[in-house]
């Protein structure tokens, strides 16, 4: 059988991250792609009605209680996805967070240990509890979320750009360790979308034309389900020989 398939029949994936924004349209698009999916949420009873849009699509869902900074929860959360959902075969590390405009001058202790627990410790750890159940299986596909501004310099945001650049050396090196066990490990590192995350920024009619003046080539915002499709692309068939790369998904903002 052809392996350009696009098809996630019969896959089960944990999210992070994903009550609203990338999180919420990278669940939906990996249920519409054929995938049951445990929804990984600092809530679990706070989901917005997501569990219900996924079995909508006829998958199952799962809203577990998975804090990416409580190592228990981690652990608790894998365990639940894989005895409830019978295994976990594509895990997305979504869950993230910015500080904001601060200089690094002026980032305290509290900001950065945050985001780095956040960003770059909870991406480890959570492919770690995930490492076990995909070495079961012999195959595995960890799809980590990063940025661009892991590749670029934004001022005000040195914290977070540090955390997403670590984010891609760290897709490296698990794809470089995990992949004689069946488990390809990639990334997205999109540009500005839109999502609630960044509505207060981009509300900001002068940063918002700059930031649609240095996506070079389309000179737009983009929206969630433009990363969700990378994201299910991936995770698939066709994406079978691909490991260890972050996939830019910026509009030309890092060729300009």
């Amino acid at each position: 059988m052809t392996q350009a398939r696009f098809d996630l029949d019969g896959r089960v994936a944990l999210v992070t991250g994903a009550a609203r924004g990338l999180g919420r349209a990278i669940a939906l698009a990996l249920a519409e792609a054929g995938a049951d999916v445990a929804l990984g949420l600092r809530d679990a009873s706070a989901d917005g009605g997501l569990a219900d849009e996924v079995r909508a699509l006829g998958r199952r869902a799962l809203p577990v209680q998975l804090d990416v900074t409580r190592l228990d929860e981690v652990e608790a959360g894998v365990a639940r996805c894989v005895e409830e959902l019978g295994s976990l075969d594509l895990l997305v590390n979504n869950a993230g967070i910015a500080p904001g405009d601060i200089p690094a001058e002026d980032v305290s202790l509290a900001d950065f240990e945050r985001t780095v627990d956040v960003n770059l410790k909870g991406t480890f750890f959570v492919s770690q509890a995930a490492f076990e159940p995909m070495r079961r299986r012999g195959f595995g596909r960890i799809v980590n979320v990063s940025s661009q501004a892991g590749i670029v310099a934004l001022p005000g945001e040195s914290v977070y750009c540090l955390t997403k650049a670590g984010v891609s050396h760290l897709t490296r090196c698990l794809a470089v360790e995990w992949g004689r066990h069946g488990i390809l490990v990639n990334a997205v590192a999109p540009t500005f979308v839109r999502t609630p995350g960044t509505a207060a920024a981009l509300a900001d009619d002068a940063f918002r034309a700059d930031v649609e003046e240095r996506i070079a080539a389309v000179h737009r915002i983009g929206e969630p389900d433009e990363v969700a499709g990378a994201v299910v692309f991936l995770c698939s068939p066709a994406a079978s020989l691909i490991s260890g790369e972050t996939l830019v998904i910026d509009g030309g903002w890092t060729v300009r």
